[in-house]
């Protein structure tokens, strides 16, 4: 059997993807199925989703991308899973119901929760052990809302009736039937709960957030033996064999195994891995620290920066001003703009990501001129792109002790525009590698999966089929490039003092 099933559980849609393996254990996709499902706006900053969503368009696309490779489960060697991170449900160990619908990575609710906990003087301690600022965004802070919220759930969690996981335990709780109650250290890092350390949940940050340990999954490596799927599902069981967070997986579809590699996503917001190898390296940049992978007991860690406004940029300049019909309208506009007018966008449009973690700033819009049109404000729209991939990257050398960018690999839809990859290059001072296999994420899940197989070989060997599209080198002289970014840096400063 040389087919691997990777399921890809993102934050709009659910998907699987086929990966069939050759005889060297290169990955190569073979079909595919998607399925979007509802969001859910109970409140302003509350974003939900329905587990059962979660879960029937997960075995849906599966089964659906099984009929169009014309497979059955039977043919499956192995599943890998990756998933929206930071996610948090809450259910019934009992009947597998949840007792509320999921909270996702986007809800702000317990900010409360974490400005108390700040005002209390406890972020020092939660950042030093799990690597993670003190933030809404993390699960932490979710489940305690939760156990605060619905009535004898706390009490329940105790007694051990109850069970706390991210996407991928509730998947994996449906797709072995109740047997396992498990996650990865990749997500469990993505908790609050975690100590990237000692590799444990962590009993004092618990304590602290009132959350029964009884509620906890077990943990494991990003390459495990995750139990087997219930043979009604797919006609056969099938074995789970390997499991990490979105971002994670596309570091590990990327073939970022070597300390100091990069990589890039860039979808609705853009995140940035840096892969620190066994060196757990604490930001002074108001970076993450996390974990990358771990296979066989070792952690391989990474520095993470996340930009908010990305590719979501390009949908404004569509949804919201109606300047262009397409995405690809963009370049044509950007080659064409007046760059003399050297206008400034600033997509804070849900806040500043990483460095400046500014949630209260919003847009602005700098040197603007009666000559201002639609492609000067599609060009600052790409080059916002490329600067706040600056902006992460130098965090990153700094905090890494670089002295300068390494090649930089990105993936995801604006990495298909050449023209904003190249002033990515440009403004980066650093080559940027974009692959031929872009679905890295659904890659990354797959080849953990095809590795705890025997399928795929070791990751130095696995990094070696890694396959170059298009390298862009940086055509802009040094002057030039610092002129522009010190102007950025600029425009950033006078939008957070507004």
């Amino acid at each position: 059997m040389r087919y691997i099933l990777a399921i890809d559980q993102g934050t709009t849609s659910s998907r699987a993807i086929i990966f069939k393996a050759d005889d060297k254990g290169a990955l190569q996709p073979l079909a595919s199925a998607q399925a979007e499902f509802k969001q859910h706006f109970p409140n302003s900053g509350w974003v939900e989703h329905e587990p059962a969503d979660l879960w029937s368009t997960t075995a849906s696309t599966a089964r659906a991308a099984l009929e169009k490779a014309r497979l059955h489960g039977a043919d499956i060697a192995a599943i890998g899973i990756t998933n929206q991170r930071e996610t948090t449900l809450l259910w019934d160990r009992a009947t597998g119901q949840p007792l509320h619908r999921a909270i996702v990575w986007q809800d702000r609710r317990s900010a409360a929760i974490c400005d108390t906990l700040r005002e209390a003087g406890h972020e020092a301690l939660i950042t030093s052990r799990t690597g993670l600022l003190l933030d809404p965004y993390f699960s932490g802070t979710k489940l305690k809302w939760l156990l605060d919220e619905i009535p004898g759930a706390r009490e329940r969690a105790a007694k051990g009736e109850l069970a706390f996981g991210t996407v991928d335990s509730w998947l994996i709780w449906n797709l072995t039937g109740g047997a396992l109650h498990v996650t990865d250290a990749t997500n469990a890092a993505r908790t609050m709960l975690y100590n990237i350390a000692t590799h444990e949940w962590d009993t004092e940050i618990c304590a602290l957030l009132d959350i029964p340990m009884q509620l906890l999954p077990e943990l494991r490596d990003s390459a495990d033996d995750f139990g087997r799927t219930r043979a009604d599902l797919f006609g056969h069981e099938i074995p789970i064999c390997g499991v990490a967070g979105d971002q994670q997986a596309a570091s590990v579809g990327q073939a970022c195994f070597e300390p100091g590699m990069m990589k890039s996503t860039y979808g609705t917001g853009c995140f940035a891995l840096l892969n620190t190898g066994t060196d757990l390296v604490p930001s002074t940049n108001r970076l993450l620290t996390t974990v990358a992978y771990r296979l066989q007991g070792q952690t391989t860690y990474a520095l993470e920066g996340s930009i908010f406004i990305a590719g979501a940029v390009v949908q404004w300049l569509r949804d919201g001003l109606k300047l262009i019909r397409e995405a690809s309208e963009t370049q044509g506009l950007a080659e064409a703009a007046d760059t003399a007018q050297g206008i400034v966008l600033v997509p804070a449009f849900t806040g500043l990501g990483a460095p400046y973690w500014r949630p209260d700033c919003r847009g602005a819009i700098y040197g603007l001129t009666r000559n201002t049109g639609p492609a000067e404000f599609a060009r600052a729209a790409l080059e916002s792109v490329g600067y706040q991939t600056r902006d992460l990257l130098e965090a990153m050398r700094s905090d890494w002790g670089a002295a300068s960018a390494g090649v930089l690999r990105v993936d995801g839809g604006m990495a298909n525009s050449d023209w904003t990859m190249q002033f990515l290059s440009d403004i980066l001072g650093a080559p940027v590698d974009r692959p031929v296999v872009t679905e890295t994420t659904a890659l990354g899940a797959a080849y953990l999966a095809g590795l705890q197989a025997g399928i795929c070989p070791p990751p130095a060997e696995f990094a070696k089929g890694w396959a170059l599209d298009r390298q862009f080198t940086p055509q802009m002289d040094e002057a030039e490039r610092d002129r522009r970014y010190l102007r950025w840096k600029g425009a950033v400063q006078a939008t957070m003092s507004i």
